[in-house]
């Protein structure tokens, strides 16, 4: 694996290892690491020409794809600092940001998802922005490389590489900053974990946009030289119909793309035996579905090694279970500390508290948020997570919810993580968030949304078989679908308003 200190050094290095080899292929379209280098330099003279010096921003707007790639590498080969946004955002989210990071430049994908993206940002950010180019375009914006390279091996370890916005679930969105030791170590931390080698064919659906997606995507490809298969949009069939052609090795993404395949009636059209490892993480994952990730087919994936992570955009991946860990630990766990952090609970020994994260990889702070940055990191560097968690003697994490996802219902703490877990396991359950809901005598009550083919009564009695009498649901909704960001995370906010 290569040893590469900023992002510009690693390019350079992956096109001379792996020059040869396919670094990404999408449809009818490959690209070889020489070819990424190559017309990575000729993307950042352009920006350079449009007015993008070392340190400017630049935001990217687009769904996975091989020019999102493109226009991703040459931002920071010219110096720049990338500002990925969530494809899904509006004209006026996308602004915010361009106004908030000062952006030199807005590279926009016009047209997904039938819309008008570069109109409406132009309409929302008049004034914010220096120029917006079209991705579709972006052959138009090379030029000679010139002394480009020059440029990026002035390029230094510590200087901000990214500037990643967290999905706002609980408010406006923060700006977590980077530098490119973080985002090249925290990459090869997972890679190694993971065994990724450059035999590795890799179907990328986490969004580039995402921590997940950008740096244990495209950057753990850099490192490796494995092949990347960008996809812009989860779609089953087609996701079926690559892993069979392609011989998909590792498929890493949010439990709702498993729960997907399993649950596809067509699953058995097509041979998934070539996916050897799958990591998966969100504040909980059910149990129940790694079981079923790991058992063969036909009444499972049957992917060699399936293991569970968490990490979050102010720290990517803090821990991760390890390949020849116990079904019990990756099933229950997210494994321990990946090298180079530390985890901690605050609360006393074998009892849940928040979890405390601190090492290399916890983000430089937020953009221009001295006060966010001191009540997310203390003065002793730890980063308080918001998420409720264990740690067991071999330092395996466990999370049991969100603390503001935490209700009481009569006196008594209610997790609404352990009811989810527990109802995951009833036959015709194919999704299940619980929040809790007001209530005159309890104070709060949990309200399952519930996705699947059961009833409300049968939820009820599964739940009051398993659980104390305090952790019961008293309402139950069935539901097409949950509310989620692209990090797989449920809105549950959207719940709540709901109720």
């Amino acid at each position: 694996m290569l040893g590469s200190d900023t992002l510009p050094a690693l390019l350079r290095d992956a096109a001379e290892q792996y020059a040869d080899r396919p670094a990404y292929i999408e449809g009818d379209r490959t690209l070889t690491y020489a070819d990424l280098l190559a017309r990575v330099r000729e993307v950042a003279a352009g920006y350079r020409s449009r007015g993008l010096t070392p340190g400017g921003r630049v935001v990217v707007w687009a769904p996975n794809s091989i020019d999102w790639v493109l226009a991703a590498l040459a931002v920071t080969y010219a110096g720049g600092v990338l500002v990925p946004v969530n494809s899904r955002y509006t004209g006026h989210e996308v602004a915010d940001i361009v106004q908030r990071t000062d952006a030199v430049l807005a590279v926009v994908a016009d047209g997904f998802l039938e819309r008008t993206q570069i109109d409406d940002l132009g309409k929302a950010a008049p004034e914010w922005v220096g120029e917006i180019i079209d991705l579709a375009e972006l052959g138009a914006v090379t030029t000679d490389p010139a002394d480009i390279d020059d440029v990026a091996a002035a390029v230094a370890p510590d200087d901000v590489a990214d500037i990643l916005f967290t999905s706002g679930t609980t408010g406006r969105p923060k700006g977590a900053m980077s530098a490119h030791r973080q985002t090249i170590g925290v990459s090869h931390a997972w890679a190694s974990l993971g065994g990724v080698t450059a035999e590795d064919r890799y179907l990328v659906v986490n969004p580039f946009f995402h921590s997940f997606g950008y740096k244990i995507g495209i950057v753990v490809g850099l490192l490796t030289g494995a092949a990347l298969y960008p996809m812009a949009t989860f779609d089953v069939d087609e996701t079926m119909r690559l892993i069979a052609a392609e011989q998909i090795t590792l498929f890493p993404g949010a439990p709702t793309l498993y729960q997907s395949l399993l649950a596809a009636p067509n699953r058995g059209e097509f041979d998934l035996s070539s996916l050897r490892l799958a990591v998966t993480g969100a504040a909980v994952v059910p149990v129940v579905l790694i079981e079923r990730m790991r058992a063969p087919a036909p009444e499972g994936l049957g992917i060699d090694h399936v293991v569970t992570a968490f990490g979050m955009t102010e720290a990517v991946v803090a821990t991760m279970c390890r390949e020849d860990d116990s079904a019990e630990t990756v099933a229950t766990t997210c494994g321990r500390a990946v090298p180079g952090m530390e985890t901690r609970i605050d609360a006393a020994d074998g009892e849940a508290g928040e979890l405390l994260l601190r090492g290399d990889y916890v983000m430089l702070g937020y953009l221009d948020d001295e006060e966010a940055t001191a009540e997310a990191i203390d003065r002793d560097g730890w980063l308080h997570t918001g998420d409720v968690g264990t740690l067991d003697a071999q330092g395996n994490l466990t999370i049991t919810d969100r603390l503001k996802d935490m209700y009481i219902s009569g006196g008594f703490n209610v997790y609404p993580a352990e009811v989810e877990q527990a109802l995951a396991r009833l036959d015709g359950v194919t999704d299940v968030a619980v929040v809790g809901v007001p209530d005159e005598r309890m104070g709060e009550v949990g309200k399952a949304y519930v996705v699947g083919s059961t009833t409300p009564d049968d939820v009820l009695a599964f739940a009051k078989e398993r659980l104390a009498n305090f952790k019961v649901p008293r309402h139950v909704e069935l539901v097409d679908t949950l509310p989620r960001n692209l990090s797989g995370k449920v809105l549950k906010e959207e719940l709540r308003h709901g109720s």
